[in-house]
């Protein structure tokens, strides 16, 4: 039986982002600077894709130190007790718009593991870049409501709009490396 091709993350190329509601009235973006994973797929469409994603919490950065270690501290992620988030694909469906797929799995933060389906837009595949590289480029994005997660600190303002909101949007760049066999 053919084994299905390997992918790894290109860390330069691809940022575990997301975005949430601030205030009611702006967006905080942020992002994950550590994270490992890889990919397989047999078919040229990555139709058949399967993910694997570990993602180091403690490695959060929204461009304010006092606000990461908020975020790293119990009131959010626990990341000293809770130091991994996890992706696990389950399954991969085509939608009616080409090289577009829902990418299900399964995501686990601070030890509770939930199904997602997020937005996964194939960009296209560079057989060889100038340092001889396979590369192939996606656009992973949706939402998911941090309570689901037991990331459940929030303020309630005067104005009646809580501090942070529920809804964290995510949005993920990927590139692959395609992981040549030795």
């Amino acid at each position: 039986m053919k084994e299905a091709p390997k992918w790894v993350f290109d860390p330069s190329h691809t940022k575990v982002g997301f975005s949430v509601r601030h205030f009611g009235i702006t967006e905080v973006d942020g992002f994950f600077r550590n994270f490992t994973g890889n990919a397989t797929a047999e078919k040229e469409d990555f139709s058949d894709l399967q993910v694997d994603v570990n993602v180091q919490v403690g490695s959060i950065d929204t461009n304010d130190a006092q606000r990461d270690a908020h975020l790293k501290a119990d009131d959010f992620f626990a990341a000293e007790k809770f130091p991994e988030m996890k992706f696990v694909s389950t399954k991969v469906e085509p939608t009616s718009t080409i090289n577009a797929y829902k990418l299900h799995g399964d995501l686990t933060i601070r030890d509770i593991t939930k199904p997602v389906t997020f937005d996964l837009e194939f960009a296209g595949i560079v057989p060889k870049d100038p340092f001889g590289f396979t590369k192939a480029g996606f656009f992973l994005t949706g939402s998911i409501n941090r309570q689901d997660y037991g990331l459940s600190f929030n303020v309630l303002l005067g104005t009646g709009n809580l501090a942070v909101s529920d809804k964290v949007k995510i949005n993920i760049p990927v590139q692959l490396l395609k992981v040549v066999p030795s």
